[in-house]
């Protein structure tokens, strides 16, 4: 039987790559702490998405987490201008837990049975969250008129990085370009759901939005 859990409102994010006790000392206490769950029985913070050895597959520093194979319905308005299609695999690792068609405890050889419950899943029906996974550059930028240049716009929060070295995954945005998943980047570790800057005033929504 398949036991499911919640775990609070996490992260759409996919993974910082920081590995080191910077980013081990941030994750300690923090939604993604998984060392007392009952699932986990190791103890071990890491482990339930990176291992030292016999990693999985190479979508994250080894990576040890089993990945969906959902396919999801994606975001659409008439007012999009970006291409969007199915997540990538850097938000696909994100949602190996946030889709909750995964369990927490699918990782190393472990089958995995406890499936993520409450408002951190988010199904496999993405169309009413904010589309991931595509290109956001001074192309999409200057087509959609509302939008920053992503080479020249930049990030207090994230130390006056531009929002495409600050934020987005190989010129996408992705879950981690909001969410940090490792709790140590910009405002992460105070602001609520992991996030990289603090939405007071919608300050992450207007940090991308021209409006």
């Amino acid at each position: 039987m398949i036991r499911k859990t919640g775990i609070g409102l996490g992260v759409l994010a996919a993974l910082s790559l920081t590995f080191g006790q910077a980013s081990f000392a941030a994750i300690t206490g923090s939604d993604h702490d998984f060392s007392t769950r009952a699932w986990n029985p190791s103890g071990e913070i890491c482990v339930v998405c990176h291992a030292p050895h016999n990693a999985t597959n190479a979508i994250a520093p080894l990576w040890n987490h089993k990945l969906t194979t959902s396919t999801f319905t994606i975001y659409s308005s008439p007012s999009l201008n970006a291409s969007v299609g199915q997540p990538n695999a850097s938000s696909k690792a994100c949602l190996s837990c946030h889709d909750g068609t995964v369990g927490l405890d699918a990782y190393g050889a472990r089958p995995g049975t406890t499936l993520l419950t409450g408002s951190a899943n988010f199904g496999t029906d993405l169309s009413n969250d904010h589309p991931i996974s595509f290109t956001y550059d001074a192309t999409l930028a200057t087509t959609d008129g509302t939008l920053f240049n992503p080479a020249v716009k930049t990030v207090a929060a994230l130390g006056g990085k531009t929002i495409t070295n600050g934020m987005l995954i190989g010129g996408k945005l992705e879950c981690s370009s909001c969410h940090d998943v490792h709790n140590n980047k910009g405002d992460a570790s105070t602001a609520s759901h992991l996030l990289v800057v603090n939405n007071a005033g919608s300050a992450l929504c207007l940090t991308c939005h021209n409006k």
